[in-house]
């Protein structure tokens, strides 16, 4: 079994790291575009962060208009502010909307062309813009991985941008940045990083070669994606809803955050499967956060995929510590209470979807093949209405 593992020049972790961004920007050029949203602009690491890059010696730059989803028309936006500054670098301060913008940004500033050119895996041509990504939320893992994922009008599902020359140059991971998060936002971008390292732990191995290792993207279940998916779940395990009832606790703030960028390391290389491929086309339907959409069907598609991976998810049970007779169904009974815990929806019906919509989204979520590749499960339009109805219903017994 081949396994990689692509990361940052440097991953710096931990509580006054913000601190070095100048540090490190100073290695990459002297002019830098800030990218951000109006919310995180207001925000005090905001300034500690720009007053670190200018007593560095850099001029910077603002674009603070990010949008959740990132959609197109912002991508334009933010595409011409860069080119009236030509920047040497990008530094992204946000969630996993704002990283994703940088991140495309930064290869069309490079490279030119539409972002509709890129879509799909691998069609970046050589190295981008140097990014620097410092993530104000603990779930997306944006700041190690390979993706930036955009909201295309013209289309009924988000779509995604991958390439191996997509990781940021620099990371920053300061769990200081997250404790102003409200419930809802630690809880949707935790369970997403949950839902990572699940994915990842129980994608398909592919049978792949050092060719396809070096220049492709997403390569299946691995060694190398396992070691990390596991720190991921032994760190979010037991401080995911303690980080949602109390964002003051900054042991599970900071624990979270770590495994958070675990889980991205995990699935930057093995892929995530059916949760978020279904995810893509409802929560483009519903406007929901992404989160919550993968983390509700997080155990219906474990449920479905039981009789295949029941070894991995012993495994994971295991390294939670979850007794019972059947460890494989003690794990799963722990994602379904730990979305109840923090105020995941266990149904589709909770989040306006229809019943005589389910077909539809079935047929659109079987369109993602770059993800659905990597589900051990059947991933037929038919698996994946089956899948859809149980979680319309509630009901994980209509999926044995």
């Amino acid at each position: 079994m081949i396994g990689t593992r692509r990361s940052p020049r440097q991953l710096l972790e931990g509580e006054g790291t913000i601190e070095a961004v100048g540090h490190l920007a100073r290695d990459l050029g002297h002019r830098a575009l800030l990218v951000s949203d109006p919310i995180i602009a207001e925000q005090p690491g905001f300034a500690t962060i720009v007053a670190a890059l200018e007593a560095s010696g850099l001029e910077v730059e603002r674009f603070v208009d990010a949008v959740s989803d990132v959609p197109l028309e912002v991508v334009d936006r933010c595409l011409a502010r860069a080119r009236e500054v030509d920047p040497e670098l990008i530094v992204a301060v946000g969630g996993g909307t704002v990283i994703d913008l940088a991140k495309v940004v930064a290869v069309l500033v490079t490279h030119g062309g539409d972002p509709r050119d890129y879509y799909g895996e691998n069609l970046v041509p050589g190295p981008v813009l140097p990014l620097i990504a410092i993530p104000t939320t603990a779930g997306t893992g944006s700041e190690v991985t390979t993706v930036s994922v955009l909201s295309d009008p013209d289309r009924e599902l988000k779509v995604g941008v991958s390439s191996v020359h997509m990781v940021p140059a620099f990371a920053i991971c300061d769990p200081e940045l997250t404790y102003s998060c409200p419930p809802s936002v630690t809880a949707f971008a935790g369970i997403d990083a949950v839902c990572h390292a699940v994915e990842a732990y129980t994608a398909t191995t592919r049978d792949v070669g050092w060719r396809e290792a070096v220049e492709g993207v997403l390569i299946g279940k691995n060694d190398l994606a396992d070691q990390h998916a596991l720190r991921a779940m032994a760190a979010l395990g037991p401080n995911l809803a303690r980080a949602v009832e109390d964002g003051g606790d900054r042991e599970a703030r900071a624990a979270v955050m770590r495994g958070a960028t675990d889980a991205g390391v995990a699935f930057g290389h093995a892929g995530t499967a059916a949760p978020h491929a279904l995810q893509y086309p409802i929560g483009a339907g519903t406007k929901t956060p992404h989160g919550l959409g993968v983390g509700l069907f997080l155990p219906y598609v474990l449920t479905a995929n039981r009789p295949i991976i029941d070894e991995q998810l012993a495994e994971l049970a295991a390294c939670l510590d979850l007794a019972g007779s059947d460890p494989a169904e003690a794990f799963v009974e722990w994602v379904v209470e730990l979305d109840a815990r923090i105020g995941v929806p266990a149904s589709l019906q909770e989040i306006g979807v229809a019943r005589d919509e389910l077909r539809h989204y079935a047929e659109l979520a079987s369109t993602v093949t770059r993800l659905l590749q990597n589900d051990p499960g059947d991933t037929s339009v038919e698996g994946l209405e089956r899948v859809l109805h149980a979680a319309w219903e509630g009901d994980r017994e209509l999926l044995r």
